[in-house]
């Protein structure tokens, strides 16, 4: 029998890292298995969101948006770039470039924080045991906790199989070494439009099929349709209630045939992208006698802390419930890390930000309008453009709004959805302004910097009550 440790954390994505550095920190004997091998045969820390997801497309996202910008808007700033061009290749060397150093670095921080890290395959056992895996190769480790932290990968559909370059999933398309002519996305998700977003502004023809009647019905729909307008200008065809029903490979270009309210349809495409959601990942992670139950759409079923069936066995991030967000793992790490040496810990699954990198940026925490009068709560919003914006005008970023959601008894901001630039770092008002159980009437007594973007937000919040001072009110002030 290996070493007995305090805690072993199974996967060192932004959950089970996080995880595995605070309890190290709080002076568990603590180590982390991970089995991801990357091109060089080397394991590699970080998980889906540092080695192919939200690292590598961010990227991608910034430099095929400077591009954008180099082409068309510098000229309005009196900037004289002349004709710019890509060089993907060099795209792809610098995003590769910048997973190695993020990658490298959590092994550096398992270092310092004194934190083993173990290379394998990870499966849980009874007893608390854990099997670590790896060229054939077993050994079995003793742990007072455990917390699973095995993330999710991307959903295949039967209608399109993947295939080597043609048809790929979300990690093929941040691989490609040149534009493709023809694009098309299967889901106009998160993902989806950000990837996308990328090769679309790098000169690709995008088609993305949605098999949904609405657009992003997670956000607020008046956000969500001044979304789907502005992507529509930038020249993505987003196709509403398509049913993707099959798929053929034709010299080397792909046939997708799909359904929508007009019948039978038919698109050729020269790479296809199938971005339809991700699955928790268990494959081999449980052994037969782990006692670890999972729920009716295959997630590690776990409390409000995290606590599976087991006794001092935690399961956190992408394989249980809640959205499927590196931030959201890397918050119930910390949580679950706290809970096991003792502390109090609790965590706020209402005030998780997500966001769509796409430009516009996309940001949204709580509820949307919708939600909350489904829920039978009476509410008052207020809304602001950045049109009106002087920062954003200067910017020659004015396209979007922010809208800040309350509740009309109470003030208590219920959700906060922005789309603009930067919508991202701002929406951290709303997460920090419903953590604190916040009315719009703080934000609106709050002394924003000014000229800033975040302005938008304030003055959403003073429309709230006709308030507004930089747009027309429809209610006298009082």
């Amino acid at each position: 029998m290996a070493d007995k440790f305090d805690l072993i954390v199974i996967g060192a994505g932004p959950g089970g890292y996080v995880a595995a550095i605070r309890a190290a920190q709080l002076g568990l004997k603590t180590a982390c298995v991970e089995k991801w091998i990357d091109k060089e045969g080397k394991t590699v820390h970080g998980g889906t969101c540092l080695n192919v997801g939200c690292i590598p497309s961010k990227a991608l996202l910034e430099a095929s948006h400077k591009f954008v910008e180099a082409q068309h808007d510098f000229d309005d700033m009196g900037i004289q770039a002349g004709d710019v061009s890509m060089d993907v290749k060099k795209m792809m060397a610098r995003k590769d470039k910048i997973v190695k150093n993020l990658t490298g670095g959590i092994a550096g921080l398992f270092k310092a924080n004194g934190v083993t890290a173990l290379e394998g395959a990870g499966k849980v056992l009874s007893s608390k045991q854990v099997e670590v895996s790896k060229d054939g190769e077993k050994a079995v480790y003793e742990a007072d906790n455990i917390v699973i932290a095995s993330g999710s990968v991307p959903v295949e559909i039967p209608p399109t199989p993947l295939t080597e370059g043609l048809i790929v999933d979300s990690t093929g398309a941040l691989e490609f070494d040149e534009t493709p002519k023809r694009l098309g996305v299967i889901g106009a998700g998160v993902i989806g439009l950000e990837l996308g977003s990328v090769w679309n502004r790098l000169g690709s023809e995008v088609t993305v099929l949605e098999a949904m009647d609405s657009f992003l019905p997670m956000v607020d729909q008046a956000v969500a349709k001044e979304t789907q307008k502005l992507l529509k200008k930038q020249g993505l065809d987003i196709k509403l209630g398509a049913r993707v029903t099959g798929s053929e490979i034709k010299d080397d270009e792909v046939v997708v045939k799909y359904a929508d309210s007009e019948g039978d349809k038919e698109i050729t495409f020269d790479k296809l992208i199938v971005c339809v959601g991700r699955r928790p990942y268990t494959q081999g992670l449980l052994g037969d006698d782990a006692g670890v139950n999972l729920d009716e759409r295959g997630f590690i079923f776990v409390d409000d802390h995290c606590r599976t069936s087991v006794p001092g066995v935690y399961a956190i991030g992408d394989v249980v419930r809640g959205p499927m967000l590196a931030h959201k793992a890397s918050e119930e790490g910390i949580m679950v890390a706290d809970i096991i040496a003792g502390h109090k810990a609790e965590m706020n699954y209402d005030a998780i930000p997500s966001v769509i990198y796409t430009f516009p940026e996309v940001a949204w925490v709580g509820m949307n309008e919708q939600e909350a009068k489904a829920a039978g709560i009476e509410v008052k919003s207020g809304s602001f453009p950045f049109a009106a914006s002087g920062r954003a005008m200067a910017n020659n970023a004015t396209e979007g709004m922010a809208k800040v959601i309350t509740d009309a008894e109470t003030d208590r901001v219920l959700g906060m959805h922005i789309v603009g630039q930067h919508a991202g770092e701002m929406i951290a008002q709303g997460v920090i302004a419903m953590e604190f159980g916040s009315s719009a009437e703080d934000l609106a007594l709050t002394c924003y910097a000014h000229p800033t973007m975040s302005e938008a937000v304030h003055e959403a919040a003073l429309a709230v009550d006709g308030h507004a001072i930089h747009m027309a009110n429809r209610k006298k002030r009082k």
